[in-house]
């Protein structure tokens, strides 16, 4: 072979060897950019409400300074944290998109609508007088809004393309802290009616008929949050801790009654034969959220028993406000951002958990 002939040769396997390279690449990152399910919805309370809240004549709000200090240009949207809420982060990790909107009082756009929303509503419970006493809007009221939404989904993609989003899409359900929180521990009469199993049996009842609800409308992978340590939340060791600000063992013990009683429930639910092609998935926090109050040092924390803003014991909301209100000098210490909801840093932690223990499960 003569010196040209070898050149070309030389050529042309370098140029094969670097398209092969450059195809393989690029179907790398095609893949990757895939997402793993079509659209994510969210449903329940302040822990998954992107913004909600912000038109409603309510006290659950969190629109406003020092909410969302480290957010996208430091602007607060609504969500009850310094920075991004869980679902922001599921959505993310799903590859559907960064942020996961509002569905209420947002400039929603087609892509927006395609993609998923979220529905929940700060201080929302299982328990109707939770949603109530708060003005906010109820978990029926959340799926009132959610049928609105899927005729906007069906101008947009038409009936077929519709009916593979919403049978394909994530649902996530995050809700009930406070009605144990707030109402049976809270100014009721809910605590003088009922022990603490009974009130739980009757947010069972309600949490299997709104997931029975969620199904006929098309829902098929459903994922809900379990409660969280109550008794170890900043404001609840202030209302019920004592002096001493100790963790408060009756709202824990009532979070634990409902975890365990909503996997119970969702046997249940898969034995009935309308549920076939259903997916119930209990997703446990509540272990992960005492891991990180008890062993704080393991995962970059110092401060556990207080949020950054304000005094850190109760503030939340409206009360923690930056005109009443200081915040910490370091928030990437604190497990807690208010007296009840936790840091965009600590929700990033909670969500690498979910992901790490579910998500062959949840996909």
């Amino acid at each position: 072979m003569d010196e040209g002939k070898k050149l070309l040769f030389l050529t042309l396997t370098c140029l094969f060897f670097c398209f092969s390279h450059f195809l393989g690449t690029l179907a790398d990152q095609l893949n990757q950019a895939k997402p793993l399910v079509p659209a994510v919805f969210a449903f329940g309370d302040s822990i998954v409400d992107p913004g909600n809240n912000n038109q409603l004549m309510t006290l659950a709000k969190g629109n406003f300074p020092p909410y969302g200090q480290d957010f996208y240009g430091h602007v607060p949207t609504g969500r009850f944290s310094n920075g991004k809420i869980p679902t922001d982060l599921i959505a993310s990790g799903f590859g559907v998109k960064d942020l996961l909107p509002p569905y209420v009082g947002y400039d929603l756009s087609p892509q927006d609508i395609l993609t998923g929303v979220s529905f929940a509503s700060g201080a929302s419970g299982f328990d109707p007088l939770t949603s109530h006493m708060a003005n906010v809007i109820s978990m029926p009221g959340q799926l009132k809004l959610f049928g609105e939404y899927k005729e906007r989904l069906k101008q947009i993609a038409g009936e077929e393309n519709m009916d593979k989003i919403i049978s394909k899409a994530f649902y996530l359900i995050c809700v009930g802290t406070d009605d144990i929180a707030n109402t049976y521990f809270g100014p009721t009469f809910r605590s003088v009616i009922y022990d603490i199993p009974s009130y739980v049996d009757s947010l069972l009842s309600n949490a299997t008929s709104f997931i029975e609800q969620l199904q006929t409308t098309g829902a098929r992978n459903i994922g809900l949050v379990g409660l969280p340590p109550i008794g170890c939340i900043p404001s609840q060791r202030t209302l019920g801790g004592g002096i001493a600000r100790d963790c408060e063992p009756r709202r824990n013990y009532g979070a634990q009654l409902f975890n365990s009683g909503i996997q119970k429930e969702f046997e249940k639910i898969l034995k009935r034969p309308h549920t076939q092609g259903t997916k119930l998935t209990y997703i446990n926090i509540y272990d992960i959220l005492i891991d990180l109050i008890q062993q704080p040092e393991a995962y970059g924390f110092e401060e556990t028993h207080k949020g950054c803003c304000g005094t850190g014991i109760l503030e939340t909301a409206v009360f923690c406000n930056s005109g009443t209100s200081d915040t910490c000098a370091d928030v990437s210490q604190y497990v807690f951002w208010d007296g009840y909801h936790p840091t965009e840093k600590a929700y990033k932690i909670i969500v690498k958990h979910i992901f790490d223990n579910y998500l062959k499960i949840l996909i």
